[in-house]
């Protein structure tokens, strides 16, 4: 499915994700946000780019993960991005839904 971002069209799968990385930036991730009812601070910025570094590093994303990063706590994780902050949070950094993600 495609969707228009101002005047980019991005791919996306049946449940919102990108299919391909690429057509990511910061204007997508906003869009994506607010679809999902969140409205973006420098702090949640900072999660989605460890999010980004660590698909990069091929290192698998988790929950737990996300508790030892250091980056935030698991609260504050929920409170960012309530009801499924993984799979959210994923979603608005433009990287594949997780394994550990039903």
């Amino acid at each position: 499915m495609e969707t228009q971002v101002n005047t980019l069209n991005v791919d996306r799968n049946q449940e919102g994700y990108l299919t391909d990385f690429s057509q990511w930036n910061k204007e997508v991730g906003e869009q994506i946000a607010k679809e999902e009812g969140i409205e973006m601070t420098p702090r949640h910025w900072e999660v989605i780019n460890w999010i980004q570094e660590q698909v990069k590093a091929d290192k698998a994303l988790s929950i737990r993960g996300i508790k030892k990063s250091g980056v935030l706590d698991i609260k504050e994780f929920y409170a960012f991005f309530p009801g499924g902050p993984l799979k959210i949070s994923t979603k608005i950094a433009g990287v594949p839904k997780p394994k550990s993600c039903i």
